[in-house]
């Protein structure tokens, strides 16, 4: 797989530009302490999520983020540069998630997408399907998530002509 950029912003990117083979690389943010306890307070409760102290007697040996934040980290990262903001509709799912190293306060978080295939649907031509790998890194460029999600985007080419 070959690394490339998009030739088209978010802003006007549509099914045509998501092409198999191509690897695109982005995003820089932050996991915060602070975010990463309320997050998990409310929708992750385990102790090596919440509590430092507990979190510091186990197999962890200190705080990790949960999953789901995570994902939810990755997922602003991938509507800010990757998923058309004109032409997305929405998604059906993602198979095989893989929490594959912890996160920690301070880790800074990256997502590299490696495009899979992309197919034009048939029955609904005005749009395409493109499953990817999503493989979300930390500074030091470890894979410490992935998943393969699948997008439904608009066909630039389907549009009304003006």
């Amino acid at each position: 797989m070959t690394r490339s950029t998009f030739r088209t912003s978010v802003e006007d990117r549509y099914f045509e530009d998501y092409e198999p083979g191509a690897v695109h690389e982005f995003g820089d943010i932050a996991v915060e302490e602070e975010e990463m306890i309320s997050f998990a307070r409310r929708y992750d409760p385990q102790a090596f999520h919440t509590d430092p102290h507990a979190a510091a007697k186990t197999v962890f040996g200190g705080l990790i983020a949960s999953g789901w934040l995570t994902a939810a980290l990755a997922m602003r990262l991938i509507v800010d540069h990757y998923i058309s903001h004109v032409a997305s509709l929405g998604s059906p799912g993602i198979d095989e998630v893989r929490w594959l190293k912890p996160v920690r306060p301070g880790d800074r978080l990256s997502v590299r997408i490696s495009i899979l295939q992309a197919r034009r649907s048939r029955t609904k031509p005005d749009r395409g399907t493109v499953r990817a790998l999503v493989e979300v890194t930390n500074q030091n460029r470890e894979v410490v998530m992935s998943w393969k999600g699948i997008s439904i985007i608009g066909c630039r080419d389907a549009l009304p002509s003006v």
